[in-house]
């Protein structure tokens, strides 16, 4: 389908809103009270350091909440005073932060319920409102709840969208758009419902997989089995690998997103040569410039001597198991946690290991003095950060 013109249409329309609704004054008063931090404040205003008793934190210096996050959050919260009797929806989470969706659960919107891996939307009827995510929705979704005759409140990211816009162009020129994602996040379904052809790649791993295929061919049952549900619909790698264009979930890890990118321009170099490259290969810059902040600043703060790191953030937020990432490599003990509640009773902590279930550790912050850095997602608000680093203060007084 001609997705661009469906959403050009959906934007003149008058039940979509882009934009506010007037409320933007008093909604950043609560949004204030409720998720800034002065304790952050202090940290900020010390070169991100705070020392107290035997515990001394690094706050990284980029965290928490990004633009597109707050312009979410401020959004759905305007939508609950601007239409304070409707029913009103979220299509799934706000954002990934328990705290924030618990709120808006308080002020009476409702999620919409997945039900064997499929979104419930029979519970949506004409009038009633439909707030859209920040990682956004997929057309098919759009399409639905345009046809119900409910009002749609899209917060999508600009930097998603941003995205959208990419692939749109690959569909034009009939390349293939090969998104580094993962192929099950709310983020990367939306931008694929925007492509034509499309492969899903979570890592350079497999990004390599896919450019070893276009050189040298292999095992089409294999290449499918491969990357089940993770393509467009009758995808044939040994047709649909000709022309291709890279795209990526914008909270993936930087580094890897612009070294698949090289990856596929010198795939695509070294099979049809340089007069023909643009032929062939199709990128934009499309790496959300608060994903790069946050992580550029975890790599300065594990240059710091740390005895661990604390990572902040939902444990199904991918912008946040990145930074995490980053520790792990490092060597640096480290903690996913998604609130302060995780921590304690005494000397303990429930965590999420990378790739792995929740877990508890016991005596997790060590004898004498200690470093601790401490970083948070994207989805993260301050006052959240705050509480962590006041449990830990209360834990090594």
């Amino acid at each position: 389908m001609d997705t661009k013109t469906f959403k050009r249409n959906l934007n003149q329309s008058e039940h979509y809103h882009r934009k506010g609704f007037g409320h933007q004054a008093e909604v950043a008063g609560v949004m204030h009270q409720e998720y800034q931090s002065s304790l952050i404040q202090e940290l900020r205003g010390n070169a991100y350091t705070l020392r107290r008793g035997p515990v001394t934190i690094h706050l990284a210096e980029s965290f928490g909440f990004c633009w597109g996050v707050e312009r979410a959050v401020a959004m759905a919260y305007e939508t609950r005073q601007h239409f304070p009797t409707e029913r009103i929806w979220i299509t799934n989470e706000i954002i990934h932060n328990p705290e924030v969706n618990q709120r808006l659960r308080e002020m009476q919107v409702g999620f919409i319920e997945v039900v064997d891996g499929v979104k419930d939307f029979t519970v949506v009827t004409a009038g009633d409102v439909v707030i859209l995510p920040a990682f956004g929705a997929s057309v098919a979704e759009m399409q639905y709840l345009n046809g119900v005759g409910c009002t749609i409140v899209d917060t999508t990211c600009p930097w998603v969208s941003k995205v959208w816009n990419s692939v749109e162009k690959h569909k034009k020129k009939d390349h293939t758009s090969i998104i580094h994602g993962k192929y099950q996040h709310e983020e990367t379904v939306a931008t694929s419902s925007f492509a034509g052809k499309y492969l899903v790649v979570l890592n350079l791993e497999e990004a390599q997989y896919v450019a070893d295929y276009i050189l040298q061919g292999g095992d089409r049952s294999e290449f499918l089995a491969k990357f089940a549900h993770a393509h467009s619909e009758g995808f044939d790698p040994d047709q649909d690998l000709d022309r291709v264009g890279v795209a990526n979930q914008t909270t993936m890890l930087k580094s890897e997103t612009e070294a698949i990118g090289k990856l596929f321009e010198a795939t695509m170099l070294r099979k049809y040569g340089p007069t023909a490259l643009n032929e062939h290969f199709m990128s934009f810059n499309t790496i959300c410039d608060a994903t790069q902040e946050r992580q550029d600043a975890m790599f300065d703060l594990v240059d710091l001597d740390l005895d661990l790191i604390v990572v902040i953030g939902g444990f199904n937020s991918s912008n946040t198991t990145h930074l995490q990432e980053i520790a792990i490599e490092r060597g640096i003990p480290s903690y996913h946690i998604d609130s302060s509640d995780r921590i304690g009773p005494g000397n303990c902590i429930e965590h999420k290991p990378l790739g792995a279930p929740l877990t508890v550790a016991e005596n997790w912050l060590p004898d004498g003095e200690i470093t601790v850095g401490i970083t948070s997602g994207a989805s993260t608000p301050d006052k959240s950060v705050e509480q962590v680093i006041e449990k830990i203060f209360t834990l090594k007084p």
